[in-house]
C-alpha cells in the first residue's frame, strides 16, 4: 500500500479524476505534447504582427497611422486576454480545457484570415499606376472579416498563453528531484522552441507571405495549429491535472470589498486580535503598510454564515495572510506602471520600422529580404544577448559580486537603458532616410538607394532590451508575489505587454492629431517620407529616460519582500543553463 502511495502525485489526478500515478502519467514525454500547441501559436501570433502592417498599406490602402495602430492592437488584445484565459482556467473550465478551446478558436481565427486574403471580394481593387494618390480604402464589411479574424486569433493567443506553460509544470512533481530536473529540461526547451517558432515566422513565413501568397501562409498556421490540437489531445490520457484553487481576481476582491464594508470600525491595537485562520508554516507576517487593508481581518460576528458558525463568509472577513498577499501585488504595482513603456517601443519594431525597411534597398545579390524580415535581427539580439548574459556575464559578475548575475530590477534597468538608446539610434536613422528620400524625391513605392541594415542597430538595442526587461520582469513579478497568486502575477506581467501596445496606438493618435493637418502631413503623415518618424521616435526616446527616472524613484520606494520559494526563475525565463548555451 505504502508503495503504490509513493507513485501517486499528492496534488495532480489523471484524466478518470484518480490520484495521479508517476509511472503511467506526467513527465517529459506529457510535457513534450503541450510544445507543439505553443510553438504554432508563436508562429502564428508573430508571423501575423510582423509583417501585417504592410498587408494593411499595400493591399488594404490604409493609412500608414492607422495601420499601426490595427497592428498594436491586435498585438495589444492578445496579451490582455490572457487575464481572461488565467481567470477562466482558474475558476470554472482548468488548464486543459481552457489550452483545447482556445487553440480551436485560434484555428478557426487563421483559417478566416487565409480566406478574407484569398478571396478579392474580401480586399479593394489594387491601385491605379497613374493615379498613386487615389487609392481606394477597403470598406467596412471587408475590413470587418479582416477584424473579426485578427481577434479570434487574439482570443486564441490569449487563451493558449496563460495556461501552456503552467499546465506543462504541472506534469511534474516539485517534491520529486528527478522530475524537478525534468521540470528545468521542460523549461529549457519551452523558450527554445518558442524562439524556434518566432524565427519561422519571420523568416519563411513571411517569405511566404511575400513571395507566394498570403493566404498559404496563414493556411499553413492554421493547418499546423490543427494538427497541434490533436497532437495536444492525444495525450489526454498521459497528463496530469491539477485542482483548480480558485481565482485570485476573486480573493483580492473580497479584501477590498470586506475592508471597504469595515473602513468606519477601528483596527485592534494588538494586531493579534485579527483573524488568521493560515497554518503557521504559510502564513506571511502582518506588515504596517496599506494597513486600510487590515480592517478586512477585524473580527465581528456577522462575519460568520447562518448554521456554519465556524466558517466566516470570505466578503466579510479576511484572514491577515489574505490581506498580507494582497498587499504584496499592491506593492508590485510601480515597477508594473513603469515597464509599460518599454512595450511601447517594442511595438515599434513590427510597425514603423517594418515601413521604414519597405522603401530601402533589401537585397543580398539576386535575394530580396522581406520588410518584415528585418525583425529576425531583432529576434537574433534577444538569443545572442541570453548567451551572453548565461555564459559570461554571470561566471564574471558571481566571481565580482558573490552572486549568479543581476537581480531582476537591475535587468529590468539595463532593459529600459537599452530601449532608449535604442530610439535614440531609429530617430538618427530616420533622418538619414528621410535626407535620402528627400534628395530623389521618393514615394513609398519608391525604393530608395539606402541600405535597409541602417536599420539592425534600433533592431539588436531593444532586441537586447528586451532580452534584459522580459527575464527580469517575469523573476520579479513571479518570485516577489504570493505563492496563491502566481497565475495572476504572470497575467500582471503580460499585462504590461499589452498596454505598451495600446499606450503606442494611443500615442500615435495624439501624435497624429496634433501634428497633423487636412493634407495628411504631419509627424506620421501618410506617405511615411512626406512625415517626420524621427521626431516621433525622438519624442519615444525622451520618454523611455523619463520613464527610467521614475522607475528608479520606484525601485527606491519598493520594500523588498523574501519570495514564498526557491524558483529556479533564471534558467525557466532565459531557456537554458549557462552550460547547453555555451
Amino acid at each position: 500500500m505504502e508503495n503504490k502511495m509513493s507513485l501517486s502525485v499528492a496534488d495532480a489526478v489523471d484524466y478518470k479524476g484518480f490520484p495521479a500515478d508517476k509511472s503511467k502519467t506526467g513527465g517529459w514525454v506529457s510535457a513534450a505534447l503541450i510544445l507543439g500547441i505553443e510553438i504554432c501559436e508563436r508562429l502564428s501570433t508573430m508571423g501575423i504582427a510582423v509583417n501585417l502592417v504592410t498587408y494593411l498599406g499595400g493591399t488594404m490602402h490604409l493609412p500608414s497611422a492607422t495601420s499601426a495602430n490595427t497592428v498594436t492592437d491586435f498585438m495589444g488584445t492578445s496579451f490582455l486576454l490572457c487575464l481572461l484565459g488565467g481567470f477562466l482556467a482558474d475558476s470554472f473550465l482548468g488548464r486543459y480545457k481552457t489550452i483545447a478551446i482556445f487553440s480551436v478558436v485560434q484555428t478557426l481565427g487563421t483559417g478566416l484570415l487565409a480566406m478574407s486574403t484569398r478571396l478579392p471580394q474580401l480586399r479593394p481593387p489594387p491601385c491605379n499606376t497613374t493615379l498613386s494618390r487615389k487609392c481606394e480604402e477597403a470598406n467596412g464589411f471587408q475590413m470587418g472579416i479582416l477584424y473579426l479574424s485578427l481577434y479570434l486569433i487574439a482570443l486564441g493567443t490569449g487563451g493558449l498563453k496563460s495556461s501552456v506553460s503552467g499546465f506543462g509544470s504541472d506534469q511534474f512533481d516539485e517534491k520529486d528531484k528527478k522530475e524537478m530536473t525534468q521540470m528545468t529540461y521542460f523549461f529549457n526547451r519551452f523558450f527554445f522552441f518558442i524562439s524556434i517558432g518566432t524565427l519561422t515566422a519571420v523568416t519563411v513565413l513571411v517569405y511566404i507571405q511575400d513571395e507566394v501568397g498570403r493566404s498559404w501562409a496563414y493556411g499553413i498556421c492554421s493547418v499546423s495549429m490543427f494538427v497541434a490540437i490533436l497532437i495536444f489531445l492525444s495525450g489526454t490520457k498521459r497528463y496530469r491535472y491539477k485542482k483548480r484553487m480558485g481565482s485570485p481576481i476573486v480573493h483580492i476582491l473580497q479584501v477590498i470589498v470586506a475592508a471597504t464594508t469595515k473602513r468606519k470600525i477601528e483596527l485592534p491595537k494588538n494586531v493579534s486580535l485579527l483573524y488568521e485562520d493560515s497554518p503557521e508554516a504559510t502564513r506571511i507576517q502582518h506588515s504596517d503598510q496599506f494597513c486600510c487593508l487590515d480592517k478586512a481581518a477585524i473580527i465581528l460576528e456577522e462575519d460568520y454564515q447562518r448554521n456554519v458558525s465556524s466558517t466566516p463568509n470570505p466578503w466579510k472577513l479576511c484572514s491577515v495572510t489574505r490581506v498580507e498577499e494582497v498587499k504584496m501585488m499592491i506593492r508590485l504595482l510601480p515597477v508594473w506602471a513603469t515597464t509599460i513603456i518599454f512595450w511601447t517601443t517594442y511595438a515599434q519594431m513590427i510597425t514603423f520600422s517594418v515601413e521604414q525597411a519597405s522603401t530601402m534597398e533589401r537585397s543580398i545579390g539576386h535575394f530580396q529580404i522581406p520588410a518584415g524580415s528585418l525583425t529576425v535581427f531583432f529576434v537574433g539580439a534577444i538569443l545572442i544577448t541570453l548567451a551572453v548574459y548565461d555564459c559570461l556575464i554571470i561566471r564574471l559578475w558571481k566571481k565580482w559580486k558573490g552572486k549568479p548575475g543581476f537581480t531582476s530590477l537591475q535587468r529590468i534597468a539595463i532593459g529600459l537603458v537599452l530601449s532608449t538608446v535604442g530610439m535614440t539610434a531609429a530617430s538618427l536613422a530616420e533622418v538619414k532616410r528621410l535626407s535620402v528620400a528627400k534628395d530623389v524625391g521618393g514615394t513609398t513605392s519608391t525604393t530608395l538607394p539606402l541600405s535597409v541594415f541602417l536599420l539592425v542597430p534600433q533592431f539588436f538595442l531593444v532586441g537586447s532590451g528586451e532580452a534584459f526587461i522580459y527575464t527580469g520582469q517575469l523573476d520579479f513579478f513571479i518570485t516577489q508575489s504570493p505563492k496563491g497568486m502566481k497565475t495572476m502575477s504572470t497575467g500582471l506581467f503580460l499585462s504590461t505587454l499589452s498596454l505598451g501596445f495600446f499606450v503606442s496606438s494611443l500615442l500615435v493618435s495624439v501624435v497624429k492629431k496634433v501634428t497633423g493637418s487636412n493634407d495628411g502631413q504631419g509627424w506620421l503623415a501618410d506617405n511615411i517620407n512626406d512625415g517626420r518618424l524621427d521626431c516621433f521616435y525622438g519624442l519615444l526616446a525622451v520618454s523611455s529616460f523619463i520613464n527610467f527616472l521614475l522607475f528608479l524613484l520606484c525601485t527606491v520606494w519598493y520594500k523588498k519582500q523574501k519570495p514564498q520559494r526557491s524558483l529556479q526563475i533564471e534558467i525557466a525565463a532565459n531557456g537554458s543553463s549557462a552550460e547547453e548555451i555555451c
